[in-house]
C-alpha cells in the first residue's frame, strides 16, 4: 500500500517553495567578548600616553628626553622582532611537507635601516652623557670607546648594518649572527655591573627579548604568508605549528618577566610600587596587555581548530594590533626610572 503524501503548497508560479535556510548562529558572543577586550586594552594604555602620565604623583624625576628614548626603542625592538619573525616562520614553513615556495616580501632590509638608524640615535644620547644632544659638536663619537655602554651603543649600530648587508645578500639567513649580537647587548645594557647580580639580570632579559621576538615578529610573517598561501592546506598546518611553538615562547616569557619584575621590585613592595612608580604603573599595564594578547591567541587557536585559518586570522590580526602596543610599552620602561629596593 502506498503512503499518501500531503499535498505540497505552490507558489503562484506553480513552482513548490524550497525551505528557508536555518539562520547560522552571529559571532555575537565573539564580539562581546572583543568589545571587553579592546575596554581592558584602552584601560591599560591610558597612563602609556607619555613618560609625563605615568611619573606623575611619583615624586620620581624623568631624564632628559624620556619621550624621545622611548621612541627610538620601540623601534629597535620593532626592528628586531621583524627580521627574526621571519627566519624563525620561514624555518617552519620550510619543514612543512609539499609547502608551496612562495614567500612573502621580506621587510628584513626596511627593518635593518630603521634599527640602524635608531641604534645611530641612541649612540648619539649615549656620546653626549645621556644626554639629549643639542647639536653634533656635543656629540663626543670617540668618546663611545671609552665606556661600555658606548662600545653596546657601537655594538648595536654595527650590527644592524651588518643584519641589512646579509637580509640582501643571497644568504638571507646569516642575519641571524648580527641580531643575535643586538640581543646580546640589549641584554648587557638594561643590567650595569653595579646591579645586583647582574649576569643572571641579563640573562633574563636574553630570553625574555628572544622569545618576544620570535613571537611578535613570527605571528606577524605568519599572517602574510598564511594570506600568500590562501586555498592550501599548508596554511592551516602553518599557523598551527607556529601556535604550538607560540605557546612555549609565552611561557618562557611569562616566567622570565615576572623573575626579572621580582628582582627590581621585592615581592612585599611590588603591589604598592605597581601603583606609586613609574615603572610599576607602566609594567601593570604591559601585564594587562599580555593578558589581553594571550586571549586573543587562545581564541584564534579555538577558531582554527573548529573552521581552519580563515575564521582564526581576524582574532591573530587583533593579536598583532595588540602586540605592537606591548612593543611600544616595552619601549616606555626601559626609559623609565628603575624602582628602588625597599
Amino acid at each position: 500500500m502506498t503512503p499518501i503524501r500531503p499535498p505540497s503548497r505552490a507558489t503562484p508560479s506553480g513552482r513548490t517553495p524550497q525551505p528557508e535556510p536555518e539562520p547560522r548562529p552571529g559571532p555575537a558572543g565573539f564580539g562581546r567578548s572583543a568589545a571587553v577586550l579592546v575596554l581592558v586594552a584602552l584601560g591599560a594604555l591610558i597612563p602609556l600616553l607619555g613618560p609625563s602620565p605615568a611619573l606623575h604623583g611619583t615624586g620620581e624625576a624623568a631624564a632628559p628626553g624620556t619621550g624621545g628614548i622611548a621612541l627610538l626603542r620601540t623601534v629597535l625592538f620593532a626592528a628586531l622582532c621583524v627580521p627574526l619573525g621571519e627566519l624563525f616562520v620561514d624555518r617552519l614553513a620550510r619543514s612543512l611537507p609539499g609547502a608551496p615556495g612562495e614567500r612573502p616580501r621580506s621587510w628584513s632590509p626596511h627593518a635593518a635601516v630603521a634599527g640602524c638608524g635608531a641604534a645611530l640615535a641612541l649612540a648619539s644620547v649615549v656620546a653626549t652623557g645621556n644626554l639629549v644632544p643639542g647639536a653634533l659638536t656635543e656629540i663626543d663619537v670617540g668618546g663611545l670607546y671609552a665606556t661600555r655602554d658606548g662600545k653596546l651603543a657601537l655594538l648595536e649600530v654595527n650590527a644592524f648594518l651588518a643584519a641589512g648587508l646579509c637580509a640582501v645578500s643571497r644568504r638571507p639567513r646569516t642575519q641571524v649572527w648580527p641580531l643575535a649580537a643586538v640581543v646580546v647587548a640589549e641584554a648587557l645594557r638594561a643590567h650595569p655591573p653595579d646591579e645586583h647580580s647582574p649576569l643572571l639580570g641579563s640573562g633574563l632579559t636574553l630570553v625574555h627579548l628572544t622569545c618576544a621576538s620570535l613571537w611578535v615578529g613570527g605571528l606577524l610573517y605568519a599572517l602574510r604568508t598564511v594570506r600568500q598561501w590562501r586555498g592550501t592546506e599548508a596554511g592551516a598546518a602553518l599557523l598551527g605549528r607556529y601556535a604550538r611553538v607560540a605557546a612555549g615562547l609565552l611561557a618562557a616569557i611569562t616566567a622570565t618577566g615576572v623573575c626579572s619584575s621580582l628582582r627590581r621590585m621585592p615581592p612585599e613592595t611590588v603591589v604598592e610600587q605597581l601603583t606609586t612608580t613609574a615603572y610599576g604603573r607602566v609594567l601593570l599595564a604591559k601585564v594587562l596587555l599580555v593578558a589581553v594578547v594571550a586571549a586573543l591567541a587562545l581564541r584564534a587557536r579555538v577558531r582554527l581548530g573548529r573552521a581552519g585559518p580563515p575564521a582564526a586570522c581576524s582574532p591573530a590580526r587583533a593579536e598583532v594590533a595588540v602586540l605592537g602596543a606591548v612593543v611600544a610599552v616595552s619601549g616606555l620602561l626601559t626609559a623609565l626610572p628603575v624602582p628602588i629596593r625597599w
